[in-house]
């Protein structure tokens, strides 16, 4: 009897131990696992702080490419106003330097009346020699009244600027029995005068009659005789009628 209560005893006491170094393995195992786990969440603590480091990152950079872009697009929209600024001065400059280049030499006016049919052909005997020089000889009708025929004719011509003189008021003479239709044609040619010369800007004006037809070297002889105008003070006007014309040159030999 006593030595079953021994061996109860030890063993008891063994079951104690066996209890006690598994309470003991539990333990260690529990603190490497909670060891391990502290482990893990603070990598993944860092982890995720490196993530949101790099997110800012990338936002940053992804801020300054909004920026460059947006900079680079505004230097896109200058370089191209810039470029449409030179590309304009140059056009300007350009312009500016032909119409230096083709300034007119001088302004041709026919000065007419109520004779549709002789103006007509003097226009036709301007216009065959004028077309290859017209930049440099504009042509104008200047009509004196209300004549609806020479109007007409005149309008009918593209290549020439229609002007029409109106004057309704009374003439009165200097003295008695002067003629008042030389009145009436010097106010015309004062006002046509005036229209080219002030209005128009031109610095010389040949006049023609409704009545005349020029010769095919009309339109060289004036422009070589404008050079003699500037240079020559002396010089007031230049004709080219002669009585004394060449066979070669005149018209009506």
């Amino acid at each position: 009897m006593a030595r079953n209560f021994c061996d109860f005893r030890w063993l008891l006491l063994f079951a104690a131990a066996a209890f006690i170094y598994i309470q003991m393995r539990i333990f260690t195992t529990q603190s490497e696992y909670a060891d391990r786990l502290a482990a893990a969440v603070e990598s993944e603590n860092h982890c995720s702080s490196q993530v949101r480091m790099l997110i800012d990152q990338i936002s940053s950079q992804q801020g300054r490419i909004v920026s460059l872009e947006d900079a680079k697009m505004r230097q896109d929209q200058e370089c191209g106003q810039l470029r449409a600024l030179v590309q304009d001065l140059e056009k300007r400059g350009a312009d500016r330097l032909i119409n230096k280049l083709q300034v007119p030499v001088a302004a041709v006016v026919i000065m007419a009346c109520n004779r549709p049919d002789y103006l007509e052909r003097t226009i036709e005997s301007v216009l065959k020699y004028q077309q290859s020089v017209a930049s440099k000889f504009p042509l104008f009708v200047s009509q004196d009244g209300p004549n609806e025929n020479v109007k007409s004719k005149a309008l009918s011509y593209h290549q020439l600027s229609y002007m029409q003189h109106l004057d309704f008021e009374e003439v009165h003479t200097e003295r008695p029995g002067e003629i008042i239709a030389y009145y009436k044609i010097a106010s015309h040619y004062k006002w046509a005068l005036d229209q080219l010369f002030k209005k128009h800007n031109f610095y010389r004006v040949i006049i023609l009659e409704d009545d005349m037809e020029i010769a095919p070297d009309f339109f060289e002889y004036f422009e070589a005789a404008a050079a003699l105008l500037d240079s020559d003070k002396t010089i007031m006007a230049v004709s080219s009628w002669n009585d004394n014309g060449q066979k070669q040159y005149v018209h009506d030999p």
